[in-house]
């Protein structure tokens, strides 16, 4: 299970890309989880959809069938504006999917599994997949936390981070647990540089939902060291996880 409440993603829905842009980064990863995933002309389930970005990509460039389901009304709202026809939205939690059994050739959950019961929520994509279907999650490797670039302003956020987010172990044993069989891990290393407004911008708007979930005093504390200290630019290491699990 999670450790934590998931944040309110609604108060952050309306800046959501602008703080956290599809950049190349972004769409490298896009790449590969549509390769393992084989998720091209699949009808996908988007569990967690927030704006709609995947749901999207996935529409205009891999011809899926894709519906998406996320608990936030505002970031419903927010991909209502922008999927392209052929995509369709629900409101609903990852642990209660609206659908029939069986009705999915894969499901995809992207930086999502630190947010949910993970043991209902991987039975529920489980039992929405059809014969040979495919579950893909993405999130984060342990060691993406080692180094974070704000570690060294706000103390308590690897903690955080390291008890929201499985290790890979543990992400595999829960989607056996759930059901699913030939689990394979793979792991994926990005480097990302951006600039210090852009970096300063993303801290001050809550970029990443840990940040919410940090006590205001050590964040004020912690955003007051960034603006004296961040270099003009910020590089970093990005550490991915992908599983992928069968249904058959």
């Amino acid at each position: 299970m999670s450790s934590s409440p998931a944040p309110d993603f609604g108060r952050i829905a309306a800046r959501y890309d602008e703080l956290r842009p599809a950049d190349e980064q972004w769409w490298e990863l896009y790449e590969l989880v549509v390769r393992l995933g084989d998720l091209r002309g699949r009808r996908v389930l988007d569990v967690g959809c927030g704006t709609g970005r995947l749901a999207a990509a996935l529409t205009e460039r891999a011809s899926a069938k894709v519906w998406g389901v996320d608990a936030s009304p505002e970031m419903l709202a927010e991909a209502r504006a922008k999927l392209p026809r052929g995509a369709a939205l629900k409101e609903a939690r990852a642990e209660a999917l609206p659908f029939k059994d069986g009705w999915f050739e894969r499901v995809v959950l992207w930086l999502v599994v630190h947010l949910v019961d993970r043991a209902a929520a991987l039975a529920e994509a489980r039992r929405v997949l059809g014969p040979g279907g495919r579950v893909v999650v993405v999130s984060f490797d342990a060691s993406h936390f080692d180094g974070y670039w704000l570690n060294r302003f706000l103390p308590s956020l690897e903690g955080i981070d390291r008890a929201r987010f499985p290790t890979a172990a543990r992400l595999e044993g829960e989607l056996r647990a759930a059901g699913f069989g030939h689990v394979e891990l793979v792991r994926h290393d990005q480097e990302a540089t951006i600039d210090r407004e852009s970096a300063l911008a993303r801290l001050r708007g809550g970029h990443i939902s840990t940040l919410r979930l940090i006590d205001e005093d050590e964040l004020a504390a912690g955003t007051s060291r960034a603006e004296r200290e961040l270099p003009e630019t910020v590089t970093y290491a990005l550490r991915w996880l992908i599983a992928t699990g069968s249904a058959s």
